[in-house]
């Protein structure tokens, strides 16, 4: 009888002391952090297919072509496991190898301003499409990761739950800087109702 005195006791000391709230907001940035990957890994299995159809039309754009695969190939050299959300530089590391893949993609679709036949291309217009739900997916994702961390953080700063994590190891977790909450509000996109430009003359 002693013995479930205690336990239950305890049971009710932690949960007042915020243990039943870091283990829930632990879960839940765990499980919004997987859905961040999944769209980050969605976009990245987009790229190769969108960089064979810009080509087939601008083949002389190497240089924009080769930003996007090196910039793809960063993203996929970094371990994406959930485990990176409790690491602060590998945390930061995977983010900025995003953003240059996103400032990459964005540089690739502009190249479809100078090529009417690749706008016009169904594929394209296809692949497009395709990204462009998927960086809506990412935004959707990211900003539900950064809501989870600010909870889970502010119980872990708070008194007395602040008391619970240092006994039981939880810390505060990274989240996207102000610079990348601004970046994730503009997802690239090309407006393809705008007139194009003339294509280069051949040869050129």
């Amino acid at each position: 009888m002693l013995k479930w005195l205690i336990v239950g006791f305890m049971a009710l000391t932690l949960s007042g002391c915020g243990y039943n709230t870091l283990q829930s907001t632990d879960e839940e940035i765990k499980a919004t952090w997987a859905e961040v990957l999944n769209q980050y890994q969605r976009r990245a299995d987009l790229v190769p297919n969108l960089v064979n159809v810009v080509k087939g039309y601008a083949a002389h754009e190497q240089e924009v072509f080769v930003s996007v695969t090196e910039a793809r190939a960063r993203v996929g050299s970094i371990q994406a496991t959930p485990e990176l959300i409790n690491d602060e530089a590998a945390f930061q590391k995977f983010i900025a190898a995003q953003g240059e893949l996103t400032g990459a993609i964005s540089r690739l679709l502009l190249v479809a301003e100078n090529y009417p036949q690749l706008k016009a291309d169904g594929l394209f217009r296809d692949l497009q499409a395709q990204l462009e739900g998927t960086e809506n997916r990412i935004t959707v994702a990211r900003n539900r990761y950064i809501a989870a961390v600010r909870t889970y953080n502010v119980t872990v700063r708070s008194f007395p739950s602040n008391l619970t994590a240092m006994l039981f190891g939880y810390k505060t977790k990274p989240s996207f800087t102000v610079e990348d909450e601004r970046a994730i509000s503009k997802p690239p996109t090309v407006d393809f109702g705008r007139p194009a430009p003339a294509a280069p003359a051949a040869g050129s």
